[in-house]
């Protein structure tokens, strides 16, 4: 396991096509894809959540590092779900309608998929029906809404209904998060969760589903 530290560099390192060949090394030497995931990949993101955390890193090394992680997990995703090996969670990640800005969703969905969550994302301008079709489609089991812009964040509250008026609000958690949300306006949304950082809602999204 000594060539899979490595892996574990790259990613924190934000090394793309290393992470990616040493996890195609392994799988050729048939190391087990949900170990490599485990006991390498996951660490590597919870470590450069930290150094996040602790102004060590910051948003340009975080979308590197989380581009490592997404390249290394090409590879391993399909042999994942061939094992029947379960996710922690099910994410449908997307930037609410009428707001088109993604790096802050495409960061959230790369940390999540990082600590161990499958995650959906799709993609920006998302309707409430997309959110619908994710639970009742996809049993996604969290929805994490993302707003950059204080004229679309109403289309968070607006999705909140639609599910309800699906009947699926009880299905699932919603977690909200962008530059103007804030837990005050989660609260008075009715959404079960709110994070300031790519990071943190990696940690909101497990407390959500009591992991």
């Amino acid at each position: 396991m000594e060539e899979l530290k490595s892996l574990y560099e790259a990613v924190v390192a934000g090394d793309a096509r290393k992470a990616r060949a040493v996890v195609e090394a392994a799988l050729a030497r048939g190391v087990p894809p949900l170990q490599i995931v485990t006991d390498f990949m996951v660490p590597a993101m919870s470590d450069v959540g930290q150094k996040f955390e602790c102004n060590e890193y910051f948003v340009p090394e975080l979308l590197l590092s989380a581009r490592a992680m997404k390249s290394a997990m090409e590879p391993i995703r399909p042999l994942l779900a061939a094992t029947g090996a379960e996710p922690i969670g099910r994410v449908a990640v997307g930037t609410v309608k009428g707001d088109l800005h993604d790096i802050g969703k495409n960061l959230v969905a790369s940390m999540l998929e990082g600590g161990g969550f499958e995650v959906m994302d799709l993609g920006v301008n998302v309707t409430p029906e997309q959110f619908i079709a994710a639970v009742k489609d996809k049993k996604a089991n969290i929805i994490a809404l993302s707003a950059l812009l204080t004229t679309t964040m109403p289309a968070m509250k607006t999705t909140i209904e639609a599910l309800k008026q699906a009947g699926v609000r009880e299905q699932v958690k919603v977690l909200i998060g962008g530059a103007p949300i804030s837990q005050k306006y989660a609260d008075e949304i009715g959404a079960d969760g709110y994070s300031e950082t790519a990071v943190g809602a990696v940690a909101l999204a497990r407390k959500a589903l009591g992991k």
